[in-house]
């Protein structure tokens, strides 16, 4: 069986539980300089670079994805948000970039086949820190620091790597740009063609107001118009806020997506040092309003999650049934709508 079908076949019986947030696992382990370069010799400080930590402490990034496991995770995606040579270029590591993506996807590869049930990777691709559709100088609103095809083929690199390292499914995450995600898009389309097989794809998208609008401007609705092509796995929203001010957004994406909703909130909304406060038991209860209102199919938890979220949000879930799919022809008038721009 495709792992699509497969994973498609175990949503349909019950809600899926995606993992929480590595950063938030690492950084609570105050690791120094040291433990980030480990034996390399990169020339900059690496300190906050956890990409870098799949070559340098793997058994680190092991024990976050196993902690995952076992509080419950059906889906565990790898340590690799940042893992492209754009975000790299910061460390001075761009030449590290494939290896950094086999080793993150192998170290979870390996913690999900010792599960003894089924478990899926995903290999996990931020944003970047660059943008297709704004221009980062205020006076030259033309301008623009990146272009497609190079961004397509960051991605490229990073997807390759992922897939030889065991990844079941790429991952578009904290989608703040839909034309970086359409770059992602173009780039496992590109992928696929070298290895003659498909690869399914989850959206996330996050927002940057209550207003449920992106960076670049794009509604829920209008986002789902642009990126439905791809047929994506699942499409969802992470980041962004905390469960309840992603519940009437993610309400409005479940009535118009005729696939998946996959939604993983951070853990509230930070404190004034930048921390999470929300309790397990908050953020599992106000995930269960969603699974009650019948507008989940997988869920989650992003920024300030902890295992023990994690596993609160699946006994949370654990009696409650999914999200029904609905049928295309149900989905409303502006869903259907095919988008403008289609990368070729």
């Amino acid at each position: 069986m495709q792992v699509e079908e497969q994973l498609r076949s175990e949503a349909a019986k019950r809600i899926l539980i995606k993992d929480g947030a590595y950063g938030t696992q690492i950084q609570a382990r105050r690791l120094q300089e040291a433990d980030y370069r480990g034996a390399l010799d990169l020339g900059r400080d690496q300190k906050g670079n956890n990409d870098l930590l799949n070559l340098t402490r793997p058994d680190l990034v092991r024990e976050v994805a196993q902690n995952f496991a076992d509080a419950g995770a059906d889906i565990l995606a790898t340590n690799s948000f940042n893992a492209n040579r754009i975000s790299q270029a910061d460390y001075g590591a761009e030449s590290l970039v494939r290896e950094i993506n086999v080793a993150a996807a192998r170290i979870v590869r390996e913690v999900a086949d010792s599960a003894g049930k089924p478990r899926w990777v995903a290999g996990a691709i931020g944003p970047t820190n660059k943008t297709l559709s704004l221009s980062p100088n205020v006076n030259d609103p033309g301008y623009r620091e990146i272009d497609f095809d190079t961004l397509s083929d960051v991605y490229v690199e990073q997807i390759e790597g992922l897939i030889e390292g065991g990844a079941d499914i790429v991952l578009i995450e904290t989608v703040f740009d839909t034309l970086n995600a359409k770059a992602g898009i173009h780039a496992v389309h590109r992928v696929e063609q070298t290895l003659g097989r498909p690869l399914p794809i989850m959206l996330s998208m996050t927002i940057t107001d209550l207003s449920g609008r992106n960076l670049s401007g794009h509604s829920i609705e209008a986002f789902w118009a642009s990126v439905r092509h791809a047929r994506p796995l699942s499409i969802g929203l992470n980041c962004s806020f905390g469960a309840g001010q992603l519940r009437p957004h993610i309400a409005s994406l479940s009535a118009i997506a005729d696939t998946l909703i996959m939604a993983y909130p951070n853990a509230g909304l930070p404190n004034d040092l930048g921390e999470y406060d929300e309790c397990p038991e908050t953020t599992s209860a106000q995930v269960r309003e969603w699974a009650e209102q019948g507008i989940v199919n997988i869920v989650g938890g992003c920024c300030g999650t902890t295992p023990a979220h994690i596993a609160a949000i699946a006994r949370a879930a654990s009696k409650l049934p999914p999200r029904p799919i609905p049928e295309p022809a149900k989905r409303t008038l502006l869903a259907g709508i095919e988008p403008m721009y289609l990368a070729a």
